[in-house]
């Protein structure tokens, strides 16, 4: 074990300089977490900066680089976003942290390059060429015979694709389930069944063609795991701190690894420290919010520099984990009480409006301490998928019920969809630069070569990079032509173009098939000309505006909790949303009416955990909708002197 690392008062000082304002300083907790070199847990409230205390301990240690037994830090997260935002913060004051041997990234990052990698190296003989679910789906449901398909799909339901990408293939060609690494069969369909060799044999020729999924992964590395008990001692070896963030965000089969390799059940030589909010676990399924332990040691933030003493005192009602220890204190001055919106079916139209001008009145009195941060509408569940019964339900509501023109696939873009012209909607519009469309249509044109299965020379599908490089081997003047096109067609869907846009690439994909000796399209026909938006007639312009709100100056997102998880508001609406045959106001009415959560059914659990993130988000004004209906039947009860209540009106 590494020896002989001390933090002190001058390390904290420099670490204070570069992170904090001028002036500022860490306080008593956040410095005892700061000096800390233990195995230990850190529990931290919603806006206790604990990723800012974080980053001090690790300016601090790589000022101690290299360690003497060339050991280094291991930093995972669970989403990329952690990982970028530690990276644009720190990076520049820490080079050697970002290098050999430490290692920055997501935990399926990590699983990748030091497990699942290496095994399949050491069986197949080659790497994998991609670990990716969503490519892996597209190869299954391409490979898989159309009679197997609809023979799967009859008998397991809508649970056909998660079972699929749950189903890992072993040595000697077992299954097993990747979360509990236990050899399984096929449930409803025998061994002996046509359905069932044909799902296997095509499972068997994407792990052979080296296609995997991220569950894959993970029953690789088990196996690797399980096969070379060396491993798991050169990886305590190799990271003598291990610091996992957002941990509770980890599901079982990553959290059961983690505590496999750098625990040990207490044996490892390598430090590790997780860090989190046990009450903020809503990325992981609501049965497995048990799966973090507490360590013998935990350190708490339990100071909230991001909240009012109003909010504070309401949100921790809603903390799943509430023992002796638990508290929230607000620090933030701000003394705006929590606002509850009643409105009715009449009357929906007029919440968000409503909401901003609430806002502004605020902001006119200068009643906000951040005005200077956004201000956000969320909701648990936003849409209905194809359930038209359920939209058309005025007793059933979500977030596309509150805000027509929202669209859960403006909210997060992806880098695969199902049809061309997505790419040309559904693109990342926060970043002023060209670049986000260039992937989206570089992206588009790979999805096109994978559907056909042309391949690089190796029999690998192409990636954006060996496209271009391809391409300007080949044919400079086709490679020039395509990168023209390219920045045309971006110009063209910014200026509002994007039909026109559309077309354009279209009326482009022969001499694109060209370049790679191929007469048309077949297979990819479907992608390019199909409309699976539901959006393309609305106008682009009106499109980029639609998950949002405008009004004199104000603009206001709407969006889902779970993408606000981690963000700072100035002021947040939350919308109750329909769940299981409830809304949050009745599930939790006992909270509302000023009791801490003791409630141990599981739909009660995950609305707690999702009211309180939610509930956690703004710095000074929190408004909560809830239908007049069930407001007098289920908190007509509540402490006006904590609450602003109002009725939302026709006349706005």
């Amino acid at each position: 074990m590494l020896q002989g690392i001390d933090i002190t008062d001058d390390d904290i000082r420099y670490a204070e300089r570069i992170l904090l304002p001028e002036g500022k300083e860490f306080d008593d907790e956040r410095k005892a977490f700061i000096r800390n070199l233990n195995t230990i847990d850190l529990q931290a409230v919603p806006g206790s900066g604990k990723t800012t205390a974080l980053l001090a301990k690790l300016l601090i240690i790589e000022r101690k680089l290299p360690f003497s037994d060339g050991s280094g830090i291991l930093i995972i997260s669970h989403t990329n976003t952690a990982i970028d935002e530690i990276k644009e913060k720190v990076q520049k004051h820490c080079p050697k942290l970002f290098s050999y041997p430490n290692f920055i990234g997501t935990i399926q990052s990590f699983v990748d390059t030091f497990l699942a990698i290496p095994m399949f190296v050491h069986w197949k003989g080659k790497k994998p060429i991609r670990i990716d679910s969503e490519i892996f789906w597209e190869s299954l449901h391409k490979s898989l015979p159309y009679g197997s398909r609809l023979a799967l799909e009859k008998r397991l339901g809508n649970k056909f694709k998660q079972f699929m990408e749950e189903l890992s293939i072993g040595p000697n060609d077992k299954l097993f389930h990747f979360d509990s690494f236990e050899e399984i069969s096929i449930p409803k369909i025998g061994s002996h069944t046509d359905t069932y060799k044909n799902l296997f044999a095509v499972k068997k020729r994407l792990l052979n063609k080296g296609i995997l999924n991220y569950s894959d992964a993970f029953t690789l590395a088990n196996i690797y795991l399980n096969k070379h008990n060396s491993i798991k001692s050169l990886l305590q070896k190799r990271f003598s701190f291990v610091f996992v963030d957002e941990m509770q965000d980890m599901d079982t089969h990553q959290y059961n690894l983690l505590e496999k390799v750098f625990y040990d059940d207490g044996n490892s030589i390598s430090i590790i420290q997780r860090i989190g909010d046990k009450n903020q676990a809503i990325y992981n399924s609501v049965k497995a919010i048990d799966v973090w332990e507490d360590r013998a040691e935990v350190l708490r933030l339990n100071g909230s520099q991001r909240l009012s003493k109003p909010i504070a005192n309401f949100v921790k009602r809603f903390a799943l984990y509430n023992d002796v220890n638990f508290n929230i204190v607000g620090m933030n001055v701000c003394v705006i009480k929590p606002h509850i919106l009643k409105f009715e079916n009449e009357t929906i139209g007029n919440l968000i409006p409503q909401f901003a001008h609430i806002v502004k009145a605020y902001k006119e009195q200068g009643s906000f301490t951040n005005p200077e941060r956004p201000i956000k509408v969320v909701c648990w569940n936003t849409d209905w998928k194809e359930d038209d019964t359920s939209r058309q339900d005025d007793a059933k509501l979500r977030l596309e019920d509150y805000h027509i023109g929202f669209r859960k696939e403006k909210s997060k873009p992806k880098q695969d969809y199902d049809c061309l012209k997505s790419y040309l909607l559904f693109y990342d519009k926060s970043k002023q630069t060209l670049e986000p469309l260039r992937k989206n249509i570089l992206n588009s044109f790979l999805k096109i070569l994978r559907l056909e299965n042309i391949n690089t020379l190796d029999g690998r599908p192409y990636t954006k990079k060996k496209l271009i490089d391809f391409i300007r081997v080949k044919d400079h003047q086709k490679y020039e032509e395509l990168k023209l096109n390219i920045y045309n067609w971006s110009m063209g869907v910014i200026k509002g173009n994007a039909n026109d846009v559309f077309e354009g690439i279209r009326a482009y994909i022969p001499n694109f098939f060209a370049i790679f000796s191929e007469a048309a399209p077949s297979t990819s026909i479907s992608f390019i000309n199909n409309d699976t938006t539901r959006l393309f007639e609305i106008n682009v312009e009106k499109l980029e505006i639609s998950n949002h709100y405008k009004e004199q100056g104000l603009e206001i997102e709407i969006t889902s909790v779970h993408a606000v998880k981690g963000q700072t508001h100035c002021a947040t609406l939350y919308l109750e949303s329909y769940f299981q045959g409830n809304y949050e106001s009745e599930r939790l009415t006992n909270q509302f009416l000023g009791n801490a959560f003791d409630d141990k059914r599981v739909h009660h659990k995950s609305s707690t955990k999702m009211a309180y993130v939610g509930f956690s988000r703004p710095t000074d004004l929190l408004c909560i909708a809830v239908h007049k209906d069930r407001f007098d039947k289920y908190l007509s009860g509540i402490n006006k002197e904590e609450w602003e209540i109002i009725d939302i009106q026709n006349d706005r």
